[in-house]
């Protein structure tokens, strides 16, 4: 627990250090707070704050910078932020609707112009559904699954198999599946399967159950997060030093496994959500704070988007701009269909 002026003290150091990146000695604290105090009390102080592990003192200058931890405490109990109806009304034509990827992209690059960081998207989260389904042999045991989504996208899959089919056990296998099941989602063709198909013959059914599998896996595979404005990291003073950090975040935004785990966790929460300094354990960096929000279509929380940027970031300013930008993403989208 912290007293009023030891609050206030916090406050203005951590939002001098994000807008000059340096540390932050007692004078100039005391210029910032406002508050008429002694050097001898501010450094006092500071001691107090240090001793809570809320900033700390590099080790080349006097002054302090603020810790994760200290971070969170700001942008818990001290970060008040104003949406501002113009900014609003003035990004309102960046994401018009339109086809829904064109939305995400341009969401995506909106993200990072506003926030000069990295922007993120989680696209829309597809049903694994199929329309229809095809086998071809290309060997002995070895076969390709056409899997053709409700939307017309058209995924191939290769299969193995313990067991080799002739052409009419393939026609066979898709005839049924496409009679029977096209339409549903994957996973309630999975459990029908499964009491379904014991009337065929045996080695029919494991095949379509190896089609069903890659099935889902195709379709899902499709799940993307749209990244833009990753070089913006480049000019940050907080990474620009270190080559090998920089060398992490960049396979971070090529792989993007992270980015949709943390992305995906995001979407469970309601409204806007900050990680700080590694605290997402999916994403983990100390140096990198994540400010993320789902979007919704129709009232269904569909993706998450974001921004990514450095520990430093102005909190404020990024809650503002995410939070307006998933709200513009999630009427563009409920409009577009």
């Amino acid at each position: 627990m912290l007293d009023s002026r030891a609050r206030l003290l916090l406050k203005a150091l951590v939002e001098r250090y994000i807008a000059d990146g340096q540390p932050v000695g007692s004078r100039t604290l005391s210029k910032a707070s406002g508050l008429e105090l002694s050097p001898a009390t501010i450094r006092n102080v500071m001691s107090d704050l240090e001793d809570l592990g809320l900033i700390v003192s590099p080790h080349t200058s006097a002054g302090r910078i603020p810790t994760a931890r200290g971070y969170r405490l700001f942008v818990d109990t001290m970060l008040t932020t104003q949406r501002d109806p113009l900014t609003v009304a003035g990004q309102m034509a960046r994401i018009a609707p339109d086809q829904p990827l064109k939305v995400i992209s341009n969401a995506a690059h909106m993200l990072s112009s506003l926030s000069q960081f990295v922007g993120v998207v989680m696209a829309p989260r597809r049903t694994s559904v199929f329309r229809h389904i095809e086998f071809l042999r290309l060997s002995e045991k070895r076969f390709l699954v056409i899997i053709v989504s409700p939307d017309g996208d058209v995924q191939n899959r290769v299969i193995f198999t313990e067991t080799d089919y002739t052409a009419s056990q393939l026609i066979e296998a898709s005839n049924f599946l496409n009679s029977h099941y096209a339409g549903m989602a994957i996973e309630e063709v999975r459990e029908r399967l499964k009491n379904e198909v014991e009337a065929l013959r045996g080695e029919i059914a494991s095949l379509m159950r190896e089609a069903v599998v890659v099935s889902s896996e195709a379709i899902e595979s499709r799940d993307e997060v749209v990244v833009s404005g990753e070089r913006n990291l480049l000019a940050v003073s907080d990474f620009s030093g270190d080559l090998g950090n920089l060398r992490k975040l960049f396979d971070l935004f090529e792989q993007k496994a992270q980015l949709m785990r943390l992305l995906d966790v995001s979407s469970r929460a309601e409204g806007v959500r900050i990680y700080i300094g590694g605290e997402s354990q999916v994403i983990p960096y100390q140096e990198l704070s994540v400010v993320t929000a789902p979007y919704e279509v129709d009232g269904q929380v569909v993706g998450t988007l974001g921004v990514i940027g450095p520990m430093r970031m102005p909190y404020e300013k990024m809650i503002q701009i995410v939070d307006i930008t998933s709200k513009l993403v999630s009427t563009a989208l409920s409009h577009s269909k």
